[in-house]
């Protein structure tokens, strides 16, 4: 009898220990509350005001950026140019995309250290991050520029909660609000709102100011953060995550509105997005993803 209940009891401890260990993971990967969140959307009906993710479908897939052997990161989308800007950080390089994948130039980076992220903020003018120093570095892009030298640029060094290798990874900017946001990788993944840079009149005295809100950037149910984009038309910021391969729609605060799954199967991807590093989206809606190493993928509402 002693032998049964021995056994009982180290089969419940195992089970017990299994379990414990799967609601670990199963929180790490935050999949509660995105399951949580999955199942709210069949009751509720669309938002017409919001960009509702759910509705887009892949219309280019995997698209190999010839040219480039250097992994991709971050994206950009340039209303005047109707063209979009990443970046590549092994040999730094600011790379001037067509809206179907192709690359129509180079610009070398000289001095940007771990060049991760870009973000148009206004003609000719865009603001490009350095993840391990964590410095926003504002430069100027003409149609003759050749080579940028972060030197001779306004720069920015925040130095906030610095952890090696998970530092500022995405960008987005508000031109009404005057708001740029940077978006902090991991450990603890943060979304900042950063006032006063770039500095609009050199003749004012500079004055910086940076809003951070951990409480709502915990309840977003993802691992990672490796880019975004703000919608000027619904106010929503869209976030990008590798790891969880998702796309969210966040409100400004921070709740969930919709998500779009760069997992094989889910809105018409034949493959998953191996790593979704960057995302933006032009004037009419369309959503664009680069992938490393240096993959592109398109997404439109039908």
């Amino acid at each position: 009898m002693r032998r049964v209940n021995r056994s009982t009891a180290l089969v419940l401890c195992i089970t017990l220990v299994a379990l414990v260990a799967a609601g670990f993971g199963a929180q790490h990967l935050r999949l509660f509350e995105r399951s949580w969140f999955q199942l709210s959307q069949l009751w509720q009906t669309a938002d017409p005001n919001a960009i509702n993710l759910g509705e887009y479908r892949a219309v280019v897939q995997g698209k190999v950026i010839e040219g480039l052997e250097d992994n991709v990161s971050a994206l950009t989308y340039d209303p005047l140019r109707k063209t979009l800007f990443t970046v590549t950080n092994k040999h730094a390089e600011l790379v001037e995309l067509s809206l179907d994948g192709r690359v129509l130039r180079r610009i070398a980076l000289v001095g940007f250290g771990d060049a991760e992220a870009v973000e148009f903020i206004g003609e000719n003018t865009y603001v490009i991050t350095d993840e391990h120093q964590q410095r926003l570095i504002k430069v100027k892009v003409d149609d003759n520029t050749q080579v940028l030298d972060a030197r001779d640029a306004q720069q920015l060094t925040l130095g906030l909660n610095r952890s090696g290798n998970k530092g500022f990874e995405g960008l987005a900017y508000d031109s009404v609000g005057k708001r740029l946001f940077v978006a902090k990788e991991r450990d603890p993944m943060l979304i900042y709102e950063v006032r006063g840079f770039p500095q609009d009149n050199p003749q004012q005295p500079y004055a910086t100011h940076v809003v951070t809100n951990p409480r709502r950037d915990a309840r977003i149910f993802v691992r990672d953060l490796s880019s975004l984009q703000f919608d000027e038309r619904t106010g929503h910021l869209l976030a990008l995550s590798d790891e969880s391969k998702l796309l969210l729609e966040l409100d400004l605060e921070g709740r969930p509105i919709s998500t779009l799954s760069l997992k094989k199967g889910k809105h018409g991807l034949t493959r998953s997005v191996p790593q979704a590093e960057g995302i933006t989206m032009d004037d009419e809606g369309t959503v664009y993803v680069v992938s490393e190493p240096n993959l592109f993928y398109v997404f439109k509402k039908p």
